[in-house]
C-alpha cells in the first residue's frame, strides 16, 4: 500500500504543544469570544469578534487588527465540534484551509494538535509568499500559552 500518495504534507502547516492547563480549561479559552479575543492571532494583533457560534455549522465571524492598523476580515465555518476532543473549521475569506485542533488530556495538561490544511501545495506556496503563517502560527500558540498561564483559575 503507497501512503505517500495520501499524504497531505506538501500542503499542510503543523504545530503542535503540551500546554500547562487542563483540558476544561483549553477547552473554555478557545471557545469563548470573551476569551479567544484575547490570545488568537500572531503577536501585535487584536481582535473584535462578531459571531462564533461553536458548533457544527456554524460562523465565526471576526476582525483580526494588525499593528500596522490594517484591519483583516475573517470568515470561517465550523465543521466539526467535539467538546474538549476537537474543533475543525473551513477558513474562506482571503485563503482558504481546513483548520483542525484536536485536545489530549494529559493529567493535568492538555496536548493540542492544530493542522492547517491547504487545497493544493501550490496555494500554500501562495500564501506563505505573502506572508510566512508558520510564524503566525507559532506565534497564535505561544500567544495561547500565555494567556492560559495568566488566567489560570
Amino acid at each position: 500500500m503507497n501512503t505517500t500518495a495520501n499524504s497531505t504534507t506538501h500542503r499542510e502547516i503543523i504545530i503542535s504543544r503540551l500546554l500547562n492547563a487542563p483540558i476544561t480549561k483549553v477547552w473554555e479559552v478557545w471557545t469563548t469570544p470573551d476569551h479567544i479575543k484575547n490570545w488568537w492571532g500572531p503577536n501585535g494583533f487584536t481582535n473584535t469578534i462578531t459571531k462564533m457560534e461553536v458548533q457544527e455549522g456554524g460562523q465565526w465571524n471576526l476582525v483580526m487588527h494588525g499593528p500596522d492598523g490594517t484591519n483583516y476580515d475573517n470568515e470561517s465555518l465550523f465543521t466539526e465540534v467535539v467538546k474538549h476532543n476537537k474543533i475543525a473549521y473551513r477558513h474562506l475569506s482571503g485563503h482558504e484551509f481546513l483548520a483542525t485542533i484536536t485536545f489530549e488530556e494529559k493529567g493535568s495538561q492538555t496536548y493540542m494538535h492544530w493542522q492547517m490544511l491547504f487545497p493544493t501545495a501550490e496555494e500554500l506556496t501562495r500564501i506563505m509568499s505573502l506572508y510566512d503563517i508558520s510564524v503566525g502560527l507559532r506565534e497564535n500558540v505561544d500567544r495561547l500559552e500565555a494567556y492560559l498561564n495568566t488566567n489560570s483559575n
